[in-house]
């Protein structure tokens, strides 16, 4: 197939970033934390709660997703996904008990984020065999841009509106830009091919497409699916409760605190940038070894340096980089070692390491200090990154 079919890829790329600078407000949930707090009198652990409940339903649809938007294609997948948290944002605004907080924005808008997830990075993976990692990272940027963007949009509704009300205008924008997003996305043409390239000799030999079945019988995808969940849980430990660890740690006052949301979201989104072109350039597994390492050493400072208003924005911007390339390399790994053919599920069912990090990491936090936290992550961190050692495609 030539590349005249795929002159306008770039448009589907846009598409992916409008959809993902929606999907990425959901890191600034701690900004909620004290107003709700405030209003019903909730405590922080049942509130915080409601993000581990997203982030879970977020994993568990990409799944479902995935098999859907591989059958049906990704535009009528997304714009399901853009009804799904529109509508889901806009009912959390009549919430009067916690677990209307758990089921409208926790179980249906957490499920609407994963089914319009994992849509454009799919079809963008499809579109740029060429430039899997590059495109990937730019593909998701948006979801580590969305809580820097929407950072002072919260801040400013949360000034002048009751809490209630911020959800239904956050609700209206999602649905609106997210269904524009979806209307950019396509499937290319069967076989197609970017004009001027060839896939490269290493992996024409392991190229096929795996079905899941296949997929779950190879020990590689055990493997993988461990590293990412303790990437995942080092990221979503520090971001979901970023704000309250620069105040009760940093002793930061609560403004202070606050600006870490847009540090992380720019570190985050610097590090799908980042990590899907090292990973381009150096390889996959060298990428993955050196996040992993960085991490580590990351979690280290935390539990041990001295922690103040600089160390503390150095080192949460730091885990949200990481974060962010593991988010970009994964789904290129996936694509390398299982194809694109089934990416969507195969990818889906990866990506609950995710889900089940949103619960690993609150966990932690729930049964030791602090420090105790840092140190536990930090060496499954360390295991991860020998991990990657071990790394070789399914033949």
């Amino acid at each position: 197939m030539t590349a005249s079919s795929g002159k306008n890829r770039w448009t589907v790329v846009i598409g992916a970033v409008m959809i993902q600078l929606c999907l990425g407000a959901v890191y600034a949930w701690s900004l909620f934390n004290q107003p709700l707090i405030e209003k019903f009198g909730w405590t922080r652990e049942a509130i915080v709660l409601t993000f581990s409940i997203t982030i879970g339903m977020f994993a568990l649809s990409a799944m479902v997703a995935g098999r859907v938007q591989d059958i049906v294609g990704p535009r009528k997948v997304a714009t399901a996904g853009a009804l799904l948290i529109g509508l889901g944002t806009i009912l959390t605004s009549f919430a009067s008990e916690l677990w209307h907080l758990y089921v409208l924005y926790g179980v249906i808008g957490g499920a609407g984020i994963g089914t319009a997830y994992v849509t454009p990075l799919a079809t963008c993976l499809k579109w740029y065999p060429d430039k899997r990692g590059t495109i990937a990272g730019i593909a998701i940027v948006g979801m580590g841009l969305g809580g820097m963007l929407f950072k002072p949009v919260i801040v400013s509704l949360l000034g002048s509106c009751d809490v209630s009300q911020v959800f239904l205008y956050l609700g209206i924008i999602y649905l609106v830009f997210i269904l524009v997003g979806a209307q950019f996305l396509r499937l290319p043409p069967a076989g197609y091919v970017p004009e001027g390239w060839t896939p490269p000799a290493e992996s024409a030999g392991s190229s096929r497409d795996f079905g899941l079945k296949e997929m779950l019988g190879t020990k590689q995808f055990y493997t993988l699916w461990f590293m990412f969940l303790v990437g995942c849980t080092a990221g979503l430990m520090v971001i979901g409760i970023a704000k309250d660890i620069g105040v009760e740690y940093a002793k930061l006052t609560p403004a202070n605190a606050a600006n870490i949301i847009v540090s992380i979201a720019i570190a985050n989104a610097s590090g799908r940038l980042f990590w899907g072109f090292i990973s381009d350039k150096a390889g996959r597994k060298t990428a993955l070894f050196s996040m992993y390492a960085v991490t580590t050493v990351v979690l280290l400072l935390l539990a041990f340096g001295p922690m103040n208003m600089v160390m503390f924005y150095l080192t949460a911007s730091l885990i949200g980089f990481g974060f962010g390339g593991f988010l970009a390399v994964f789904p290129t790994v996936a694509a390398d070692f299982y194809g694109t053919k089934n990416l969507g599920m195969n990818y889906g069912v990866l990506y609950l390491a995710y889900g089940v990090a949103a619960f690993v990491g609150p966990a932690l936090n729930s049964s030791m200090d602090l420090k105790s936290t840092f140190i536990s992550a930090a060496v499954m961190s360390l295991l991860a990154a020998l991990a990657t050692l071990t790394l070789k495609k399914p033949q």
